[in-house]
């Protein structure tokens, strides 16, 4: 575990059991989730909110709207799966299983509510989610900014 993991607490769903190495090196200087989050936690913004949640995005909610986006391009970095919580409307919410280790880089926009990362959830893919073209767009930027990032460390 990385020494800023080590002494910070995360609020996000499972970061103590996030401990999973990069598959890729494709995004130099990314060895846990949990670096991935603070750097993510700098680019998250109204743009990479999905768009029916936009209105109600904040800094301070800044994982709102994130959830399929981010869950994908944690799979790129970590590899695994991405599963999805069934949400009032229809929509899934996204979050990661990587060798064993569920955990939810976008749950804090839940608050306080609990929600099942149970194995009845379905597997998410990205080609039934980058159907919509802006979903791609908004996931192309979320990883375009990223690697600008990592290539300026």
């Amino acid at each position: 575990m990385s020494k800023l993991s080590q002494e910070k607490k995360y609020q996000f769903y499972g970061w103590e059991v996030a401990l999973v190495p990069p598959e890729s090196d494709e995004y130099p200087g990314i060895e846990t989730p949990q670096q991935l989050y603070d750097i993510l936690s700098t680019i998250w913004c109204a743009d990479t909110c999905a768009p029916r949640m936009r209105d109600r995005w904040t800094p301070e909610n800044k994982t709102l709207g994130q959830c399929s986006i981010t869950a994908f391009l944690v799979q790129d970095i970590f590899g695994g799966e991405v599963y999805g919580v069934l949400r009032a409307g229809g929509n899934y919410h996204c979050y990661n299983v990587i060798k064993g280790c569920t955990f939810d880089l976008t749950s804090e926009q839940f608050g306080d509510e609990k929600l099942s990362y149970g194995p009845e959830n379905p597997k998410q893919l990205r080609t039934v989610h980058f159907m919509k073209e802006e979903k791609l767009a908004r996931y192309e930027y979320l990883r375009k900014e990223l690697k600008a990032y990592c290539e300026k460390q």
